[in-house]
């Protein structure tokens, strides 16, 4: 290695302390008014997502288990189908994933299937019992 070229060897890394190699940035805790804004963002975002079957979105059915949102804005989705044999199974996640990367700020997204516990029309909202005549 050059003498004043900056770089560092590996041998020299191996040796140098973690924070001169790269300083980590750490993202400040969401406040509670961002933390709400954003939530409200992304649920819009999932009731773009419906499943061709059904005439109803995917979160007013009640396929989504669980929305958590990191403070660096990385966005993890638990969610499920109506029957684990889903035409849509293989497509539904990256369709999910697209309208939730498709929000201002987020950082990226990872959806889970899950199908514990399983789906029932309990989880549908009225809106969605409306929309499919299921009183």
């Amino acid at each position: 290695m050059d003498e004043g070229s900056g770089a560092i060897g590996v041998e020299d890394a191996a040796k140098t302390p973690e924070s001169a190699v790269a300083p980590k940035t750490v993202s400040p805790p969401l406040s509670p008014e961002e933390l709400d804004n954003l939530t409200d963002d992304i649920i819009r975002a999932l009731k773009t997502v419906y499943d061709p079957e059904i005439p109803a979105d995917i979160y007013e059915l009640g396929l989504i288990y669980r929305i958590d949102i990191s403070d660096d804005r990385f966005i993890t989705i638990d969610m499920t189908l109506t029957a684990p044999g889903c035409p849509v199974a293989g497509e539904m996640p990256g369709w999910v994933e697209t309208a939730v990367l498709n929000v201002p700020g987020i950082t990226g997204c990872k959806v889970v299937m899950t199908f514990d516990p399983p789906w029932d029309q309990s989880r549908m909202s009225d809106e969605a019992r409306f929309a499919l005549d299921m009183w």
